[in-house]
């Protein structure tokens, strides 16, 4: 059996043609939860971040739809409606970021709410594609809003449970070293 035939060479090719097969699907759910995440750890406003990412989307839905569009004309009204489609969205994005609106938001919640709005935009964007995977996307990052939120109030308590777990798991792992050690001593 060569190198190349082995199974973790096998899982290795898959695995970079799952990437390259899809790899903007992923660069948009990545951009989307770094954004989020830069957010909550800078507690810095990162409005551009958020408008940046509504062309990248619709590059990404154009793309997603062209094969499926086929002709001039079809192709003509995809980019034409995606292109109306994520510049109500970026507008979205950038009215509840406006100083007035913003003023009564912090870092987290203006993160979440770009979050929100850009989870339904890409829900939509895949279904006026016929994209799925965008529709995934999409959902991801809605199911990501609760799971956000949730995980930046509950991290106190996430910690504390991880503690406790090594607090008793050390102790534990010690002593079944320890009686491993004793017996290996005896047997010699």
């Amino acid at each position: 059996m060569t190198g190349t035939d082995s199974p973790s060479a096998a899982s290795w090719f898959s695995l970079r043609a799952f990437l390259a097969r899809e790899w903007s699907y992923l660069l948009m759910l990545g951009l989307a939860l770094f954004g989020d995440a830069y957010t909550s750890i800078s507690h810095a406003p990162v409005r551009s971040y958020w408008l940046a990412l509504c062309p990248i989307f619709a590059l990404v839905c154009i793309g997603a739809g062209w094969r499926e569009a086929g002709i001039t004309r079809q192709r003509f009204h995809l980019m034409w409606t995606q292109v109306l489609h994520w510049g109500a969205v970026l507008l979205a994005i950038e009215l509840t970021l406006v100083a007035d609106v913003a003023h009564m938001m912090n870092a987290d919640s203006k993160a979440l709410s770009a979050l929100t709005i850009l989870a339904l935009g890409t829900f939509t964007a895949g279904l006026h594609t016929d994209a799925w995977r965008i529709c995934v996307i999409g959902v991801i990052l809605a199911l990501g809003v609760p799971g956000i939120a949730w995980l930046e109030q509950s991290v106190l308590l996430i910690a504390l449970i991880v503690v406790a777990v090594i607090a008793i798991i050390a102790p534990l792992g010690w002593m079944m070293y320890e009686h491993r050690s004793d017996q290996s001593a005896t047997a010699s």
